[in-house]
């Protein structure tokens, strides 16, 4: 009987990686909680770094399928494509996350990537799964200021013009060193006001600025928006010396994050706010 059907058939899910696993595992939670009713059974197999693993893994869906009666789910992130194509092979629902998102960033880099096996020494540290996952989630409900519920339990709360990075730094603060963070926008009102939006009153100590050149931000907008005032140079230039001037005014640390890599803007903000943060 399907689940369609009323009854929970029991869904067995993997997160492979030649590495500890903890991105997929990550990056699988964060997907599956889309599906409250579903029955998971969930294996992370981190470590494939030889055949004899990989065949173990091969082997581990493969039972797995049999037993439960339908396709697992696999997550995987390995670097070597024939080891990810043995496990794709294999009657299950196969999610190769390097692949998913490699062959956009070749395009977008001009680059073709190295599938590296990364260092053992390289790996992040891994802290607790669950303290990852609830940052994470964090992070998505305090995305753009949708809500002021629980604000106060940000770790940090990241400010700036619209599209000038906010987003994807919280979720890399969530995801590599399970901060809760925040992010709010500043806009045009509230220059108009010249003060901080209502919402971020009581908690001015856990702010931080993030500003860009008015030249990246209208490139970054003009992808969203082509041709509209909202992306125009003038219109981006304004908006970012309103937003340097209202951080200045309210004595809010900052920083340009035009030449930063996600990595390093995120290690600046926890080194600013003293965020141990983990990883």
């Amino acid at each position: 009987m399907s689940e369609q059907s009323g009854k929970s058939v029991v869904r067995s899910v993997f997160y492979v990686s030649d590495g500890t696993g903890l991105t997929a595992e990550v990056l699988g939670h964060a997907l599956l909680a889309q599906f409250p009713g579903l029955n998971a059974r969930e294996l992370r197999l981190g470590g494939i770094d030889s055949f004899e693993r990989l065949y173990a893994a091969v082997d581990q869906v493969k039972s797995a399928g049999e037993a439960d009666g339908v396709p697992p789910l696999v997550f995987a992130t390995l670097v070597h494509e024939e080891w990810a194509q043995a496990l794709e092979a294999l009657d299950c629902e196969f999610f190769d996350l390097f692949d998913m998102f490699l062959g956009r960033m070749e395009g977008a880099l001009g680059q073709t990537s190295h599938r590296l096996m990364r260092d053992p020494e390289d790996v992040v540290a891994v802290c607790d799964l669950r303290a990852r996952m609830e940052a994470i989630n964090f992070a998505l409900a305090h995305d753009d200021g949708v809500t002021d519920a629980r604000l106060g339990e940000a770790e940090v709360i990241l400010i700036g013009v619209s599209r000038s990075g906010k987003t994807p730094t919280c979720l890399y603060l969530a995801m590599q060193h399970a901060v809760k963070a925040a992010n709010y926008p500043l806009i045009p009102e509230d220059f108009d006001r010249g003060r901080l939006p209502p919402a971020l009153s009581a908690v001015r100590d856990k702010l931080f600025g993030i500003t860009v050149a008015p030249q990246r931000l209208a490139q970054v907008r003009s992808q969203r928006r082509p041709g509209s005032q909202y992306a125009a140079l003038e219109n981006c230039r304004q908006e970012l010396e309103a937003a340097r001037a209202m951080m200045q005014a309210e004595n809010i640390p900052w920083v340009d994050s035009t030449a930063l890599s996600v990595e390093e803007l995120s290690a600046a903000i926890l080194k600013a706010r003293g965020i141990k943060g983990c990883g």
